[in-house]
Protein backbone atom coordinates (compact mmCIF):
# COMPACT_ATOMS: atom_id res chain seq x y z
CA UNK A 1 0.00 0.00 0.00
CA UNK A 2 2.43 2.36 0.95
CA UNK A 3 4.48 1.79 -2.19
CA UNK A 4 1.93 2.18 -4.61
CA UNK A 5 1.18 5.79 -2.66
CA UNK A 6 4.92 6.44 -3.15
CA UNK A 7 4.42 5.40 -6.85
CA UNK A 8 1.32 7.80 -7.13
CA UNK A 9 2.94 10.62 -5.02
CA UNK A 10 6.01 10.80 -7.78
CA UNK A 11 4.32 10.28 -10.79
CA UNK A 12 4.99 13.26 -13.71
CA UNK A 13 1.14 13.39 -13.91
CA UNK A 14 -0.46 12.04 -10.13
CA UNK A 15 -4.05 10.27 -10.21
CA UNK A 16 -6.37 11.52 -7.90
CA UNK A 17 -5.74 9.87 -4.48
CA UNK A 18 -9.16 7.53 -3.10
CA UNK A 19 -9.78 8.42 -0.16
CA UNK A 20 -8.13 5.56 1.62
CA UNK A 21 -4.86 6.95 0.72
CA UNK A 22 -5.95 10.60 0.80
CA UNK A 23 -6.67 10.28 4.32
CA UNK A 24 -3.09 8.80 4.84
CA UNK A 25 -1.33 11.28 2.74
CA UNK A 26 -3.00 13.89 4.89
CA UNK A 27 -2.06 11.96 8.28
CA UNK A 28 1.94 11.85 7.08
CA UNK A 29 1.80 15.50 6.09
CA UNK A 30 0.41 15.89 9.76
CA UNK A 31 3.23 13.73 10.85
CA UNK A 32 5.84 15.77 8.87
CA UNK A 33 4.56 19.19 10.27
CA UNK A 34 5.17 16.83 14.44
CA UNK A 35 8.99 16.09 13.25
CA UNK A 36 9.68 19.57 11.47
CA UNK A 37 11.47 20.35 14.95
CA UNK A 38 13.18 16.95 15.34
CA UNK A 39 11.18 16.60 18.64
CA UNK A 40 7.96 14.17 17.51
CA UNK A 41 6.57 15.26 21.56
CA UNK A 42 4.28 12.90 23.10
CA UNK A 43 1.84 15.89 22.86
CA UNK A 44 2.09 16.18 19.22
CA UNK A 45 1.17 12.43 18.72
CA UNK A 46 -1.69 12.35 20.75
CA UNK A 47 -3.02 15.38 18.89
CA UNK A 48 -2.52 13.81 15.88
CA UNK A 49 -4.50 10.71 17.32
CA UNK A 50 -7.44 12.99 18.05
CA UNK A 51 -7.49 15.18 15.01
CA UNK A 52 -7.35 11.69 13.07
CA UNK A 53 -10.08 10.07 15.47
CA UNK A 54 -12.48 13.35 15.32
CA UNK A 55 -11.58 13.70 11.27
CA UNK A 56 -12.46 10.32 10.22
CA UNK A 57 -14.96 9.11 12.85
CA UNK A 58 -12.19 6.51 14.27
CA UNK A 59 -11.51 4.98 16.84
CA UNK A 60 -8.49 5.73 19.16
CA UNK A 61 -7.18 2.02 18.30
CA UNK A 62 -7.74 2.89 14.25
CA UNK A 63 -6.63 6.26 14.75
CA UNK A 64 -3.52 4.90 16.06
CA UNK A 65 -3.20 2.56 13.34
CA UNK A 66 -3.02 5.29 10.39
CA UNK A 67 -0.98 7.50 12.55
CA UNK A 68 1.71 4.04 12.68
CA UNK A 69 1.24 3.84 8.98
CA UNK A 70 1.52 7.53 8.27
CA UNK A 71 5.06 8.07 9.94
CA UNK A 72 6.21 5.24 7.79
CA UNK A 73 4.78 6.91 4.76
CA UNK A 74 6.09 10.00 6.01
CA UNK A 75 9.51 8.83 6.15
CA UNK A 76 9.27 7.24 2.48
CA UNK A 77 7.59 10.07 1.13
CA UNK A 78 9.17 12.68 -1.59
CA UNK A 79 10.34 16.10 -0.05
CA UNK A 80 7.28 18.50 0.90
CA UNK A 81 7.06 20.59 -2.63
CA UNK A 82 6.20 17.19 -4.05
CA UNK A 83 4.23 15.75 -1.50
CA UNK A 84 1.71 18.77 -1.39
CA UNK A 85 1.66 18.98 -4.87
CA UNK A 86 -0.10 16.22 -4.80
CA UNK A 87 -2.43 16.25 -2.20
CA UNK A 88 -2.97 19.90 -3.90
CA UNK A 89 -3.81 18.44 -7.40
CA UNK A 90 -5.90 15.14 -5.69
CA UNK A 91 -7.72 16.83 -2.69
CA UNK A 92 -10.29 19.84 -2.93
CA UNK A 93 -9.81 23.37 -1.37
CA UNK A 94 -12.21 23.00 1.48
CA UNK A 95 -10.15 19.57 2.81
CA UNK A 96 -6.90 21.11 1.72
CA UNK A 97 -7.71 24.25 4.02
CA UNK A 98 -9.16 22.20 6.99
CA UNK A 99 -5.68 20.05 6.90
CA UNK A 100 -3.78 23.58 6.99
CA UNK A 101 -6.07 24.15 10.76
CA UNK A 102 -5.34 20.48 11.88
CA UNK A 103 -0.96 21.47 10.75
CA UNK A 104 -1.20 24.09 13.36
CA UNK A 105 -3.10 21.80 16.19
CA UNK A 106 -0.19 19.68 16.12
CA UNK A 107 2.39 22.04 15.93
CA UNK A 108 1.07 24.15 18.97
CA UNK A 109 0.48 20.99 20.59
CA UNK A 110 3.45 20.79 22.43
CA UNK A 111 2.98 24.54 23.68
CA UNK A 112 5.79 25.59 21.81
CA UNK A 113 6.06 27.91 18.50
CA UNK A 114 9.21 27.14 16.68
CA UNK A 115 10.59 29.13 13.97
CA UNK A 116 11.04 25.76 11.67
CA UNK A 117 7.63 24.44 12.30
CA UNK A 118 5.74 28.26 11.40
CA UNK A 119 8.49 28.43 8.15
CA UNK A 120 7.12 24.84 7.25
CA UNK A 121 3.62 25.63 8.04
CA UNK A 122 3.81 28.76 5.96
CA UNK A 123 5.20 27.09 3.09
CA UNK A 124 3.31 23.73 3.33
CA UNK A 125 -0.42 26.12 3.18
CA UNK A 126 0.77 27.84 0.26
CA UNK A 127 1.89 24.67 -1.42
CA UNK A 128 -1.43 23.09 -0.98
CA UNK A 129 -3.03 26.32 -2.50
CA UNK A 130 -4.52 27.65 0.68
CA UNK A 131 -4.55 31.30 0.75
CA UNK A 132 -2.61 33.44 3.34
CA UNK A 133 -5.98 34.67 4.71
CA UNK A 134 -7.37 31.36 5.09
CA UNK A 135 -4.03 30.01 6.14
CA UNK A 136 -3.87 33.00 9.13
CA UNK A 137 -7.80 32.04 10.18
CA UNK A 138 -6.93 28.45 10.46
CA UNK A 139 -3.69 29.52 12.64
CA UNK A 140 -5.75 31.46 14.66
CA UNK A 141 -8.73 29.02 14.75
CA UNK A 142 -6.05 26.23 16.01
CA UNK A 143 -4.32 28.63 18.63
CA UNK A 144 -7.47 29.43 20.11
CA UNK A 145 -8.90 25.92 20.16
CA UNK A 146 -5.22 24.45 21.64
Amino acid sequence: MIAGIIRRLTAPQPEPLNEEDSRLALAALLVRAARTDGDYAPAEIARIDRILATRYNLGEADARALRAEAETLEAEAPDTVRFTRVIKETVEYEERASVVEALWQVVLADGLRDNEEDAMLRMTASLLGVSDIDSAQARQRAANGA
